[in-house]
């Protein structure tokens, strides 16, 4: 495997950087253990912290670079000094087409690309970029299609520091410990999905369950394994077709939930499968953000372009029972806001210091009053070409959106819209969400991984 570093003139700044320990690691109070982080909500535990980095570039910035083999859009998750990666290689790669950045609207790729493809999850040292260990969990052909933006290696890894739960949606699920070994594994029959886009949505865990859902044309269903022995707790059967957000597991003061997204019905389940509450909110046609929490409310999105409605909604905790979304009719009691047109179409929107921002893969950025769904400023267009599949995430009073082509457009927060900075990584394409662990961001693109720390001039 090849390393890069930044060039030699600070070869021997670069090389301190690395020994150094990261600050915040290794206590379990600051780490990156699932897709969007210990939240999912794209801010880290430490919304503060002056050694994080605002700006970089190829050569500024950068701690070390990682040449990831294959494709993969999985983000990294990160565990002490460990960092969690999956891709999928082919030996017949050159063979086949290539994810492309931009909007699409088009059907999926039915047809299986040639060459024997190897599922592999990756480890790091966090520290120095260096690769630990390798396994490969499947060798063979794609059992479906996939969309042309995506790949076999969508879903983000989940660890609850004890062991790493990976899903290779059409595949299976297994269980390494954070030192390779594998424990169990969990086989996935694959399901027609909606237009052959494949599966995407990510596991996540609670206590001694690990959760995941396949919502597809033919057997929807929402199960949850015993995170030791893999043993299938419960499977609930989904009235839902192809859907693609990640569950969210919301701790409200009372109880612990389960909610999943679904173009019929927003459902929450409790640990034993129970559902506890629904809401028919006429979603998009294409459900794809991920529910997240922040500041006492839920808070869940689509937005297909396509659509008329791309509804987002606000919901206070302790809802229950059937509830809808009815033209004329005031909003169910549980509902704290709803805007007509507040979800984004593959991003997940951000909360932070008390604004909701909605990114818009067409390249724009929306603000509102998280408490209120007040608009504070409309859609506002980045420099073009800009375009957005990877989720916004923030700390010390910046907003950064990750495009397709590698640059990342730091925003100050607040209700009025400023650029502050453009960071260029391209022209790798960048579909992943990052990583931020102590004073560093780890950012996928293509081709790579990149550490990026703020190093002395």
């Amino acid at each position: 495997m090849k390393r890069y570093h930044v060039p030699l003139l600070i070869f021997c700044v670069l090389v301190m950087v690395s020994t150094i320990p990261v600050r915040g690691q290794g206590n379990g109070e600051d780490q990156w253990p699932r897709l969007r982080g210990p939240f999912a909500t794209g801010v880290p535990k430490i919304t503060e912290n002056p050694n994080l980095p605002e700006t970089w570039s190829k050569t500024e910035n950068i701690a070390w670079q990682t040449e990831i083999p294959g494709v993969g859009w999985s983000s990294p998750v990160v565990w002490g000094r460990k960092v969690f990666l999956t891709t999928v290689t082919n030996d017949k790669e050159a063979e086949n087409a290539q994810p492309k950045p931009g909007l699409y609207l088009g059907p999926g790729r039915k047809e299986i690309p040639s060459g024997e493809h190897e599922w592999l999850t990756l480890c790091f040292d966090l520290e120095t970029g260096e690769e630990l260990w390798r396994h490969s969990a499947r060798k063979g052909v794609p059992p479906v299609g996939r969309h042309p933006k995506s790949c076999y290696a969508a879903e983000t890894p989940v660890t609850d520091g004890e062991r790493l739960y990976v899903l290779f949606g059409d595949v299976g699920l297994f269980c390494f410990d954070l030192d390779g070994a594998l424990l169990w594994t969990h086989e996935i029959k694959p399901r027609k999905t909606q237009a052959d886009y494949g599966a995407a949505a990510s596991p996540v865990i609670h206590e001694n369950q690990v959760f995941y859902v396949y919502d597809n044309q033919e057997d929807s269903y929402i199960a949850a394994l015993d995170t030791e022995t893999g043993r299938e707790n419960w499977r609930i059967p989904r009235k839902e077709k192809s859907t693609w957000a990640t569950p969210f597991v919301w701790k409200t003061p009372d109880r612990v939930e389960i909610v999943v997204c679904g173009k019929q019905k927003i459902l929450s389940y409790d640990l034993e499968g129970k559902v506890l509450w629904g809401l028919k909110g006429y979603m998009s046609n294409l459900v794809i953000p991920s529910p997240f929490a922040a500041d006492g409310l839920l808070y869940i999105a689509s937005g297909y372009v396509g659509d008329m409605h791309r509804p987002a909604f606000a919901i206070k905790p302790g809802a229950s029972g059937d509830m809808a979304l009815e033209k004329g009719k005031s909003l169910p009691a549980a509902i704290q806001w709803y805007q007509p047109k507040g979800g984004p179409y593959n991003t997940t929107p951000l909360v932070y210091d008390g604004i909701y921002y909605l990114l818009l893969d067409r390249g724009m950025l929306a603000a509102y009053d998280a408490k209120t769904g007040e608009l504070k400023y409309d859609r506002t267009r980045f420099p073009p070409p800009a375009s957005f599949t990877s989720s916004p995430w923030a700390y010390n009073g910046r907003i950064f959106c990750l495009g397709e082509d590698g640059k990342t457009f730091v925003v100050k927060a607040g209700a009025e819209f400023e650029l502050l900075h453009v960071n260029d990584l391209g022209p790798d394409m960048c579909l992943a969400c990052p990583a931020i662990v102590g004073d560093r961001l780890l950012i996928r693109t293509q081709g790579k991984l990149w550490c990026i720390a703020k190093l002395p001039k």
